[in-house]
C-alpha cells in the first residue's frame, strides 16, 4: 500500500498518459481476439481500472481522466457494443458496454510510424488542382513553393521535441500549432489569420523555452505571408 501511495504522488498527468498508452499497445500486440478480459485489444473502463491499479497503482481518478484526454488527441478510440437482454417479466432492456482501443495513431506514437501510413491527400488528384505538393519533416505535405517555410517550421518542431525546458504536454501543444501551420501550406491561398494567430502563440512559448534561432528562422520567411 506504501508503494502505490508513493508512485502515486510522483507520477505527473503525462508519465500516467504515457502508462496508460503504453497498456493499450502492449493489449494489442498481445491479443488474440478484438475483445475479451484476458486476451482481447479493446477493454472495457472496468477492466482498464482494474488492471492498471494491480500494475501501476493507479486510481479511478487518474484512469478516467487522463483516458478523456487520450481519447479527446485521438490515441485511444471508443467502440460501443450494444446487446439487450430479457428480464423475468419478458421485456427487452437494451444494453451498450464501451470498450476502449488503441488507434493506428496511437500504435505508431508506441511502435514508430508504418510504411503503411495513408497519404493525406489519398484520393485527390493533385494535378486536377494545378498543385505542386512535397512533403517534408514528419510527413507534413505542402506546397513546393513554400518548401523554405515549411522546412524552417519542421526544423522548429524538433527543436521542441529536443527541448529540456518544456515538459511533453507543452511540446504536444506546440507541435500541435506547428503542424497546422504546415496545414495552412498546403493551400494555395493560407489563411493571413489563422497563421498570424498561431505563429503568435508558437513564437512566444518557443522564445520563452529558449528556442530562439529556430522561431528567428521562421520568422524570417512566414513574415511575407501574414
Amino acid at each position: 500500500m506504501g508503494k502505490a501511495i508513493s508512485r502515486l504522488l510522483v507520477l505527473s498527468d503525462d508519465q500516467v498518459r504515457k502508462i496508460m498508452l503504453r497498456h493499450f499497445f502492449d493489449r494489442n500486440c498481445n491479443a488474440t481476439s478484438i475483445r475479451g478480459k484476458q486476451s482481447g485489444a479493446a477493454v472495457s473502463i472496468s477492466v482498464l481500472r482494474a488492471e492498471l491499479k494491480a500494475s501501476h497503482g493507479l486510481t479511478r481518478q487518474q484512469v478516467v481522466s487522463n483516458l478523456t484526454y487520450l481519447l479527446s488527441q485521438g490515441w485511444v478510440e471508443e467502440k460501443p457494443v450494444a446487446k439487450s437482454f430479457a428480464t423475468p417479466r419478458g421485456s427487452i432492456v437494451p444494453s451498450v458496454t464501451t470498450y476502449y482501443i488503441i488507434t493506428a495513431a496511437g500504435i505508431d506514437k508506441m511502435g514508430g510510424p508504418s510504411e503503411f501510413m495513408r497519404d493525406r491527400f489519398e484520393g485527390i488528384r493533385i494535378q486536377a488542382t494545378g498543385q505542386n505538393i512535397i512533403t517534408i519533416g514528419d510527413g507534413n505535405q505542402i506546397e513546393a513553393r513554400f518548401r523554405e517555410i515549411g522546412e524552417a517550421l519542421a526544423n522548429l518542431a524538433d527543436a521542441v521535441k529536443a527541448s529540456e525546458s518544456l515538459d511533453d504536454s507543452a511540446k504536444l501543444e506546440l507541435v500541435a500549432d506547428i503542424n497546422s501551420m504546415q496545414d495552412q501550406l498546403a493551400k494555395k491561398k493560407p489563411n493571413k489569420g489563422v497563421l498570424r494567430s498561431l505563429w503568435t502563440g508558437v513564437e512566444t512559448a518557443a522564445k520563452a523555452a529558449g528556442i530562439v534561432e529556430a522561431a528567428t528562422k521562421v520568422k524570417e520567411f512566414i513574415t511575407s505571408l501574414m
